[in-house]
């Protein structure tokens, strides 16, 4: 029984293999490239946006600081009013009371912050799927 050559313009199954494993190779290396690209692109529009929410919590806080004056001078009222450093102080006062409701209530959250029960039991089911089980 005579065995058939290959002719020349048919490739070989070795010659297919090295070409698909080449164009796969090739093509791997441009998606990360892109995926390269892309990352730079969002982490320079990332850092912007980080950037001016930044500037605005600044300017806020410059706001609060500016704000807060303006109650104590409206408290003494041009010296009808509270005298300054009593003004100052209950402003003062103010803020503490709202930072401690804030503590108190951020306190309330944590506390309700649990271990993550879905993905724990979603862990759980991975053995079993390897072994083929449901």
């Amino acid at each position: 029984m005579a065995t058939q050559q290959p002719q020349v313009d048919e490739p070989t199954i070795g010659k297919l293999v090295n070409d698909a494993s080449r164009d796969i190779s090739t093509l791997i290396s441009k998606e990360i490239q892109l995926a390269k690209s892309e990352l730079k692109v969002s982490v320079k529009l990332g850092v912007a946006g980080i950037v001016m929410f930044a500037a605005a919590g600044f300017v806020a806080v410059l706001a609060v600081i500016m704000l807060s004056v303006a109650f104590a001078y409206l408290i003494n009222w041009n010296g009808d009013g509270l005298a300054l450093h009593w003004a100052f102080l209950i402003v003062t006062f103010v803020y503490l009371l709202i930072a401690g409701l804030l503590v108190f209530v951020g306190i309330k959250k944590v506390k309700q912050v649990g271990p993550p029960e879905k993905a724990m039991e979603q862990g759980r089911e991975i053995p079993k799927a390897l072994k083929g089980k449901s």
